[in-house]
Formats: structure tokens, sequence, C-alpha cells
């Protein structure tokens, strides 16, 4: 009896768009694993002034690589930043009941990064500060200021809509003076001047004192709250403000 040879078995086409996702998926980690190696070069040495050739290096890719993934050094660190901060989707999740509450919980939230890892958030807030740097490093642009100052002042509106605060004063102004208040505290902080520990209520005390100034009796109880809470936190003893007719 003749034996029916075996069929060969159809071989497995790959198609354009498997190679484009698995090619995708590729540059994917490629980029993956060069964010992770700046992150730990910054926490290491204190420095976004970043060797390319190094971060390459310990990324395990060429500096080529490295150049046509993101095309300079500050598309990396804009990347790195974007990559830390998952704050949106957290703060869209906040459940609060009041403006004021959710002005400082929006605070606590964004100051929580700082707190839990400073050896990437120093060098970072000093390259952020930075009106101009030697190279290309610097990360203060125009955009990411719009960004953050239409967000507090969103914040400031919703309490003076639900009448927490007096609209005698703009939110244009106040949201001004409460970032002068938070940069110039962040940029001691960056350079030794403020403990780690006493970073967030550091900054929350300056807002609350700042707008009780401007705070209807509703608004003034909840900010004096706050104020205590700070005040207790930073281990001042005696409350200002506890207390107003």
């Amino acid at each position: 009896m003749a034996i029916k040879p075996l069929e060969a078995s159809p071989k497995i086409m790959s198609t354009p768009a498997a190679d484009t996702g698995r090619r995708e998926q590729a540059k994917a980690e490629r980029r993956e694993k060069i964010m992770r190696a700046a992150r730990d070069m910054i926490r290491e040495t204190g420095d976004m002034n970043l060797s390319m050739r190094e971060l390459a290096r310990r990324a395990e890719v060429s500096v080529a690589t490295s150049y046509n993934l993101f095309g300079s050094k500050r598309a990396v660190m804009l990347a790195v930043l974007e990559d830390e901060r998952d704050f949106l989707q957290r703060y869209q999740k906040l459940q609060v009941s009041n403006a004021i509450d959710r002005i400082f919980e929006a605070h606590a939230l964004g100051y929580q990064y700082f707190v839990q890892d400073p050896d990437f958030y120093r060098p970072l807030w000093r390259a952020l500060l930075s009106a101009t740097t030697n190279d290309d490093s610097g990360l203060m642009s125009p955009e990411r200021q719009a960004q953050t100052r239409a967000a507090w002042h969103a914040l400031l509106t919703a309490a003076q809509d639900e009448k927490l605060l007096s609209q005698e004063m703009s939110a244009e102004v106040l949201e001004r003076m409460l970032s002068h208040l938070a940069g110039g505290t962040l940029l001691s902080w960056s350079s030794g001047g403020v403990e780690t520990e006493d970073l967030m209520a550091s900054v929350g005390l300056g807002y609350a004192l700042i707008l009780s100034a401007c705070a209807t009796n509703e608004g003034r109880g909840l900010l004096d709250a706050k104020i205590a809470a700070y005040q207790a936190t930073l281990g001042k003893g005696k409350k200002i403000g506890a207390s107003r007719e």
C-alpha cells in the first residue's frame, strides 16, 4: 500500500499590520528604557544636564536611536516629566464637598510627587524654574505655564462662584500670587533651603494665608482649619488667624 506523502504545513505569512505593530511595540520599549535610564541618572547625579551618550549606554541603545526616538535632550526630559505625572487622572477622581477643599487636595496631590521622590524632583524643578539654560534642557515652556495657570484659575473661579472667596480680588491676581509663593518655595527646596518634610505644609500654609485675606465668612472658616492643620504639621505652635471677627 502506497504511503501518502505528508502535506507541508502552510506558512504563516506576516502581514504589514503585524509588522507595523511589532515595530511600534519595539519603539515603545526602547523609549521606556531610555526614560527609565534618564530618571535613574537624574536621581543619582542630581543633574538634568545628562550626557546623551551615557544615557544611551544605560538604556542599551545607540545614541542615534535616542535622537531618532526623541529628537533632542529636552524632548527626553519632557517625556520623563509627562511619564512621571498621572496628576490629571488622580485629580479627576477627587471627592470633595467644596471648592476650597478642591484647591488644597489638588495642592496635596501635586506635592506628593516631590515628597515621595525628592532625588528626582529637586533637579527637575531646578530646571523648570530656570528662565534660561546653557543647553536645551530647560523645561519652563510657555505652553506648560499657560496650562498650569489655567487649571489654577479654574479652581479659584470655582471658589468665587461658590461664594467662598470674594470676587473683589480677581482670580488672575490670586493665581499669580499663589504661583509666586509656590515658585519661591520650590526654588528654596530645590536648592536645599526647605526640608522635604516641610515642603507641602509650607506652601499650603502660604496658600491658606493668601486666600484667607479675600475669603467670605464661610470660606474663612474652611481656611482657618487649613491654617491650623498646616501650622500643626510645621510645629509652629500658636495658630495664625485662628480667630477673626
